[in-house]
C-alpha cells in the first residue's frame, strides 16, 4: 500500500534528510538543523553554555572538513594501510629507470649527455686502500642479489610524488600508526612536525634517501614484531627534556644503513640470507633500538644527536652482526633483549675505515646538504 506514513513525506524533509545509504558531505550536515538539535536540545533556546558547544562543535566539522579537502576526498583517508610487501612490489613494478641512472656510479643521461652527480653506488677505493680492501675487505654482493641492491638505491633516489596514490598511502599509513589514529591527515601541515619531520611538507627531508627511508618506516611500524618498538620511540621522542624529531632521525638511520650497503660493509650477511632490502630493514630496525637504548638509559638530550650518530654509524659499518643480533634478541624477548653493549670507540688516532659520514646535530636540522654525504 502506498497510504504509508513514507507517502506522506514532505519535499522539505526529503531535502534534510538523504535516502537511506547515501552520506551527507561534512559541509552539508554542519548546517543541518540536526546538528543544532543535538547540541542545544529540541525544543529549548540556547543559552550561553550552549553557544559555547555549538562553538566547539562547529570547530570539530570544520576540522574534519579540512582534512577531507586536504587528502582530495575521503578515498584516500579511508583506504586501508598500506603493507610494505605491497608498497614494495609497486617499486618492483614501477618505471625507476631514471632513479637507476641516478643511482649509478657517474652515468650519462641518454637524451641530454651530461654527466649526472649523484650517490655513487659503490665506494671508490685508490692505491692502498683499494689494495687493503681487496685482501682483508668483505666479499662481493653476489651477481644474483645485485638487482634487489639496485632496487634499494633506486628507491633512495626517488622523491616523493604527490600524483602517485602508492606514495600518499606510504605517508598515511606512517602517521596513522604513529598517532594511532583511525583519520588520515591533510598532505600539508603542522602535523606533521609533530611527527618530526622539519616543516610542513616531509618531502623535503628526503634528501638522499628518498623513498627508501619512508619505506623503512613503512616496515617499522608495519611488522607486528617492531610497531611496539617504533610506539615506544615516538613516545620517547615526545618527552619533555629528552624530545627529539622521530622521522628526522629516521632518515640520518637510513643514510647510515644506505653509506654500509655503498661500502659493501653488508655483502656477507646479504649473501648469507640471500636478501638485501630485508638485511637494509633490520639494520635500520637495530640501529633505531640500539639509538633508543642508548638515548633513554643515559637520559640523552637533543644536543648529544650528533654524536650517537657517528657512534652508530661507526657500528653499523665495523658490527652489523652485532646490532642484527641485538634486534633479534629483542623480538625474541631473550633475557639478553634489555641488555646493551655501547659500540666500540674509535682508534687512538681517531681513523675509521671506508668513507665516514658527516653528521650534523639533529638539533641543527638547517643545514644544506654538502656533497653526496651530508646528512640532515
Amino acid at each position: 500500500m502506498s497510504g504509508g506514513a513514507g507517502g506522506s513525506e514532505r519535499p522539505e524533509e526529503r531535502q534534510r534528510f538523504p535516502p537511506p545509504g547515501k552520506s551527507l558531505p561534512i559541509s552539508a550536515l554542519r548546517q543541518n538543523g540536526l546538528l543544532q538539535a543535538l547540541v542545544w536540545g529540541a525544543g529549548q533556546p540556547a543559552g550561553p553554555e550552549s553557544n559555547e558547544e555549538l562553538r566547539r562543535a562547529r570547530e570539530e566539522w570544520e576540522a574534519l572538513e579540512e582534512i577531507q579537502s586536504g587528502l582530495g576526498g575521503t578515498s584516500l583517508a579511508a583506504a586501508p594501510p598500506i603493507s610494505f610487501n605491497e608498497a614494495l612490489q609497486y617499486f618492483q613494478t614501477a618505471d625507476l629507470s631514471e632513479c637507476r641512472v641516478r643511482a649509478g656510479p657517474r652515468a650519462l643521461a641518454p637524451s641530454r649527455g651530461v654527466v649526472l652527480k649523484k650517490v655513487r653506488a659503490t665506494v671508490r677505493r685508490r692505491g692502498l686502500a683499494a689494495l687493503v680492501h681487496f685482501l682483508f675487505g668483505p666479499p662481493r654482493l653476489q651477481p644474483q642479489l645485485q638487482g634487489e641492491r639496485e632496487l634499494a638505491l633506486a628507491m633512495a633516489q626517488c622523491g616523493l610524488d604527490d600524483n602517485e596514490r602508492v606514495h600518499m598511502r606510504i605517508l598515511q599509513t606512517i602517521y596513522k600508526k604513529l598517532t594511532r589514529s583511525r583519520l588520515g591527515c591533510p598532505r600539508y601541515g603542522a602535523h606533521w612536525e609533530e611527527l618530526g619531520f622539519q616543516g610542513a611538507d616531509p618531502g623535503t627531508d628526503l634528501r638522499g634517501t628518498g623513498m627508501l627511508a619512508l619505506m623503512q618506516m613503512l616496515f617499522f611500524v608495519m611488522d607486528a614484531q617492531t610497531l611496539p618498538l617504533a610506539q615506544e620511540i615516538f613516545t620517547l621522542s615526545q618527552h619533555e627534556t629528552q624530545n627529539f624529531p622521530f622521522c628526522i632521525m629516521s632518515v640520518n638511520i637510513t643514510r647510515i644503513v644506505l653509506q654500509a650497503l655503498r661500502e659493501e660493509r653488508l655483502s656477507r650477511e646479504c649473501n648469507r640470507r640471500q636478501q638485501v632490502i630485508a638485511v637494509l630493514n633490520d639494520l635500520y630496525a637495530a640501529a633505531f633500538l640500539q639509538l633508543y637504548r642508548v638515548w633513554k638509559r643515559q637520559h640523552k638530550t637533543i644536543a648529544d644527536s650528533g654524536f650517537l650518530l657517528k657512534e652508530l654509524e661507526l657500528s653499523a659499518k665495523k658490527k652489523p652482526k652485532q646490532l642484527l643480533k641485538s634486534l633479534e634478541a629483542y623480538v625474541n624477548r631473550s633475557p639478553v633483549a634489555d641488555g646493551f653493549q655501547p659500540p666500540s670507540p674509535p682508534s687512538a688516532d681517531g681513523s675509521r675505515a671506508g668513507e665516514e659520514i658527516n653528521f650534523t646535530g639533529v638539533c641543527e636540522l638547517r643545514v644544506e646538504l654538502e656533497g653526496e654525504s651530508r646528512l640532515i
